[in-house]
């Protein structure tokens, strides 16, 4: 079976480091799906899920912040600012952040302080979507 080395750190842990056969990355405009012999290539990633498949065909799925991944030579390495497993997401403190974060773009704000709170409610729903999920 065709596999490629994959790993992603984030900036507190390692999320994963193993050989898979697929993996798809959330990008600004989409997704992007990597398979095995992928051209080279370094590209921002933006704030979404990720869906790794494991040569024995288990899927694994999270949910990571912004960042890079750079694909050379049959290896991809993404670093983000944040990674998640779907099982250590707190939902609750998701729905909470996703409050939080409706209520501050209700109110009028600089445009730095727009552009955080954007982010805020990109990672609250994702988490959200995320943990509501059955693989």
């Amino acid at each position: 079976m065709n596999t490629f080395y994959l790993r992603v750190i984030s900036s507190n842990k390692v999320f994963f480091d193993d050989k898979v056969t697929k993996f798809v990355l959330p990008l600004e405009d989409g997704e992007m799906a990597v398979l095995p012999h992928h051209e080279n290539m370094i590209i921002a990633t933006s704030i979404g899920e990720i869906r790794i498949d494991t040569p024995d065909g288990k899927k694994i799925l999270g949910v990571v912040g912004e960042g890079f991944a750079q694909i050379v030579n049959n290896r991809v390495t993404m670093l983000v600012d944040s990674a998640e497993h779907p099982e250590d997401i707190d939902r609750v403190r998701a729905e909470q952040a996703l409050e939080r974060a409706k209520e501050r773009l209700r109110q009028k704000e600089s445009l730095k302080e727009y552009k955080q709170t954007e982010a805020s409610l990109s990672r609250a729903l994702m988490r959200l979507k995320v943990t509501g999920r059955d693989l």
